[in-house]
């Protein structure tokens, strides 16, 4: 709309919608958050199983949700919602819970003149660097103590312009929270899949197969956006069997799920966001063990049975695999029979279905076929366990 490439269908609903000259700094006095509750907040993403949470500091746009000192009457502070946004969840996060607190942060603005200036410059000056970013970075750490800093809008840039190496190394060596705080690898021009604590790589990352540092699948909720749409239907929203497939494929091949859901502006999350986040801390009260503090396995997904995919528990002692696989199904099989190609079994192995206190019979083939079917239970109508199901092999080997 006000950028280099306005797109017409955005011109046009602003042009008839809105007075003419309306600009996008004029967007700010109308989000309030007046109905922002940090302690609700906490409590419906603790409910949902996570263990870290990611605020937006500051997107593309430049506003600053913190009374930044290099935002002068461009945050959340002196305009809009009059508050300390990030401020406000940070103490609501640790009070409430024992969620990691951390900040997603762009590193340039579509619109700030430094920037813009130093872009034409191509770069050779760092004026918007100097005055506003790197300050802003170092107010955030020392002011609200993040222990997960999500860098992002590095793409136009190399690390040398935005002083990246300068910055981290500062965090890791002199900052408040350098015992603790983790980074991504958006830091510049060449950064992404390559330098970072762990790798977000592309949006709505997730290879499909084992990836050789840990990685994080950041993706959305509503399908298109990272914001909130007000003219989405139902069907612009991900299900909770295609968020669960996310975070199950995305920890069986070694990575992390930042589930994102958008806000609106009077603050609020919107039920269908909290819906999904429900459903997800639902099924991890349940089948967490499966995915907490697992790693990859030998396999990830099974050669079978696609709709399974394999974590372990941590190996004892320094060894390689545990003898302790869950094999996670995203269908139930109608003939209740779910047959695993990658598994060796003994006379000594244990199958469990996670949430379940009954019995489930394990079947090996014949010595020349690989893997074992698993006779899954006839649950009742009222079951909770839904959407996937977690089955327990212990000890199990692999082929």
């Amino acid at each position: 709309w006000q950028g280099p490439k306005p797109v017409k269908d955005v011109v046009d609903f602003m042009n008839k919608n809105y007075p003419p000259g309306f600009s996008y700094a004029d967007f700010a006095p109308m989000f309030k958050a007046e109905l922002f509750d940090p302690d609700e907040w906490a409590k419906c993403l603790s409910d949902s199983g996570a263990k870290y949470v990611v605020l937006t500091s500051k997107h593309h746009e430049g506003f600053t949700n913190w009374p930044s000192k290099y935002s002068w009457n461009w945050n959340s502070m002196d305009t809009g919602p009059h508050r300390d946004l990030v401020g406000g969840l940070a103490n609501a996060v640790r009070n409430y819970s024992d969620m990691h607190f951390g900040l997603y942060y762009s590193l340039f603005e579509w619109f700030h003149p430094l920037y813009l200036q130093d872009k034409a410059n191509k770069f050779v000056t760092q004026g918007y660097v100097s005055d506003v970013m790197l300050p802003q970075l170092y107010e955030l750490v020392n002011n609200y103590k993040p222990e997960l800093i999500w860098s992002d809008g590095d793409w136009e840039a190399k690390d040398a312009y935005w002083n990246s190496t300068e910055f981290l190394a500062w965090l890791y060596n002199e900052s408040p929270v350098k015992d603790t705080v983790v980074v991504n690898d958006r830091w510049g021009i060449g950064d992404h899949c390559t330098h970072g604590g762990y790798y977000s790589c592309n949006d709505r990352f997730n290879p499909g197969k084992l990836f050789p540092h840990k990685y994080e699948n950041a993706m959305t909720v509503q399908k298109s956006s990272w914001g909130y749409i007000r003219n989405t239907d139902i069907n612009g929203y991900l299900t909770i069997e295609e968020i669960l497939y996310e975070l199950v494929s995305t920890v069986s091949t070694g990575g992390n799920l930042l589930m994102n859901v958008g806000p609106n502006h009077d603050g609020r999350i919107m039920p269908i966001f909290q819906e999904r986040l429900q459903q997800m801390g639902s099924w991890l009260k349940t089948n967490g063990e499966a995915i907490y503090k697992t790693k990859p396995w030998k396999y990830q997904n099974d050669s079978i049975s696609k709709d399974v995919w394999y974590t372990m528990q941590q190996p004892a002692n320094g060894a390689t695999y545990s003898n302790v696989v869950y094999a996670i199904t995203l269908s139930w099989p109608d003939d209740f029979n779910l047959q695993l190609g990658d598994v060796i079994a003994t006379n000594q192995t244990v199958a469990t279905l996670l949430g379940y206190s009954g019995n489930v019979n394990i079947k090996m083939k014949e010595s020349d076929a690989k893997g074992i079917n698993v006779t899954l239970p006839n649950l009742p109508p009222n079951t909770p366990l839904q959407w996937a199901w977690a089955v327990m092999l212990d000890p199990v080997f692999a082929w």
